[in-house]
């Protein structure tokens, strides 16, 4: 997995990581994160302390970023009644990487190129020591805190979902 830790995308979480002091190395794996199950299988860690950075739109067209734990499927009605409107919208691929400057795969919780107009964070995560998130790139993850994750991602704890694994 030559050259991975050079990406752009990559090399701005490491940047966002330095910022927020969050001291955990990012780990490239043999094997693709594009889902929760595939990076905990990865890891030898549960799917449950996966952080998944989820992306949706908002009524105004700006991004909600929920990081969610990958035991978890966000819902999507549950999350939307919680904002107080009336529900989130899909995005595609072309959306993601405008967005956040990370490929659907790699999306990092951080470093994004712009910043989400909300951000949730599953309260889950917290039932965890350590969590795992996607480092910008399908091959790299980190690992850090909910603690961590809470205030690098300036998120609001919410419950974001049911369980589905």
């Amino acid at each position: 997995m030559n050259g991975v830790l050079e990406k752009s995308a990559v090399k701005r979480v490491v940047a966002a990581m330095e910022t927020f002091s969050i001291k955990g190395e990012i780990k490239v794996l043999t094997q693709t994160a594009k889902s929760a199950t595939e990076a905990a299988a990865g890891l030898g860690i549960l799917v449950g302390q996966i952080a998944s950075s989820i992306i949706f739109k908002l009524p105004d067209q700006s991004p909600l970023l929920v990081i969610t734990s990958g035991r978890h499927r966000v819902d999507t009605e549950l999350v939307a009644s919680k904002l107080g409107i009336e529900k989130l919208e899909r995005v595609d691929a072309d959306f993601v990487k405008e967005i956040s400057g990370f490929s659907i795969g790699g999306v990092a919780p951080i470093g994004w190129l712009t910043s989400p107009a909300i951000t949730l964070i599953d309260e889950a995560l917290s039932d965890y020591e350590i969590v795992w998130a996607a480092a910008g790139h399908p091959h790299a993850v980190f690992p850090t805190t909910y603690q961590e994750l809470l205030t690098a991602a300036h998120a609001t704890p919410m419950k974001v979902g049911q369980v589905s694994v």
